[in-house]
């Protein structure tokens, strides 16, 4: 009787004996190759102890912010570590609807690149969303490795970042606050998008959760000068910033302010003009700042390590022009992944890269412990 098939459960779920009990019972009565309608598989989950807190086991704070904490803790069912995000349903900040938006979005996205949501709990004061648990993200890896990440592994990383990034594109999710830290990654170097809090909202808020300023590192020159027209290209921007930042081990805009932010960018990328952005010179948001007119630098100066491909990839994400910008779907198959192998392409989307042969970790050349070891096949 292969209940975990028949209600989409996770293959390692552990099912309280009491429940199988019941539907020994049940079964006796009905034929159970019928599929469960919704009303009885919501029961049904009840039951197992879906959507109830006493499911969970908190084993430690990990983090905590103005409406919403987040603790380490364990599941009952599968003995599991997870991440609960309790969200505070009283506060006043408006933070309940950024939760309702970042639940109705991820309980349908299901792929090995963008962190799980296993369950959600509701009662009258707080709103419990469970994650899957991953050790680390991004920047923690960066500081791990000294900030200096073996180019095999920047590919890695990259690919697997456009290929969550692919998969929400495709269904219209914008992520909108793409950075190192909300790129979480497990032990066995999978790397998944998380917090999809922002996804969608109507502005780019400068406040996160946790009352931190929000980092303009990542943010498009086009949102920067006020553009509230947001498409797929404003993803791809940060995608550029962060490939820029592990192959070099330092941020590539690291502006305090939007006025200095928007300098670091033009005296790299150029200050825009007609040509590269149509419409700047109306855009008066611009036009009051009076830039010098800088001319583009070449990329390769400022990543000595990155390969031709590798440049022209990041090249093709750093265009100010959002139609030209490369989008998550043609990164994926440009001549810098090929090295990876075809078999990549194939993947079902609950696949991880890492169950091809020629898909491995290197050891970074900066690395100080040894938590990321080369994959033993």
């Amino acid at each position: 009787m292969d209940v975990s098939k028949r209600m989409s459960l996770p293959m390692d779920i552990r099912l309280p004996p009491e429940f199988l009990q019941k539907l020994q019972l049940e079964s006796e009565n009905s034929p159970l190759c019928k599929p469960l309608s919704r009303t009885s598989r919501r029961a049904s989950l009840s039951d197992i102890g879906f959507g109830k807190l006493e499911t969970y086991v908190k084993l430690g704070k990990l983090g905590e912010g103005t409406y919403a904490t987040v603790f380490k803790g364990r599941s009952k069912l599968t003995e599991n570590l997870v991440a609960l995000k309790e969200i505070r349903l009283e506060h006043e900040e408006g933070a309940p609807c950024t939760a309702i938006r970042e639940v109705s979005l991820l309980k349908n996205l299901k792929h090995a690149n963008i962190v799980t949501l296993h369950d959600i709990i509701h009662t009258d004061r707080c709103l419990t969303l469970v994650f899957e648990y991953l050790d680390s993200d991004l920047k923690q890896y960066l500081d791990n490795c000294g900030n200096l990440m073996s180019m095999n592994n920047v590919k890695i990383f990259m690919f697997q970042l456009m290929r969550g990034l692919s998969y929400c594109h495709k269904r219209k999710i914008l992520h909108r606050d793409l950075k190192p830290q909300n790129l979480l990654i497990n032990d066995k170097g999978e790397l998944k998008l998380a917090d999809f809090g922002l996804a969608r909202a109507k502005s780019v808020p400068t406040k996160t959760y946790s009352n931190e300023v929000v980092t303009l590192w990542y943010r498009p020159p086009d949102v920067l000068l006020g553009s509230t027209e947001y498409s797929t290209p404003i993803d791809m921007w940060g995608v550029g910033c962060i490939m820029f930042e592990m192959a070099t081990g330092r941020p590539m805009f690291p502006g305090a302010t939007v006025k200095e932010e928007l300098h670091l960018i033009f005296r790299l990328i150029g200050t825009p003009t007609e040509d590269t952005w149509p419409g700047i010179s109306s855009n008066d948001e611009f036009r009051s700042y009076l830039f010098p007119q800088y001319r583009p630098q070449a990329l390769i100066n400022h990543v000595p390590r990155l390969d031709t491909e590798g440049i022209d990839l990041l090249s093709a994400l750093l265009l100010y022009n959002t139609r030209s910008r490369m989008s998550s779907e043609a990164s994926l198959r440009h001549p810098y992944f090929q090295t990876l192998g075809d078999n990549i392409h194939n993947l079902a989307d609950t696949g991880s890269v890492f169950s091809l042969r020629e898909v491995q970790l290197q050891k970074d050349p900066g690395h100080r412990t040894s938590v990321f070891q080369p994959l033993s096949k």
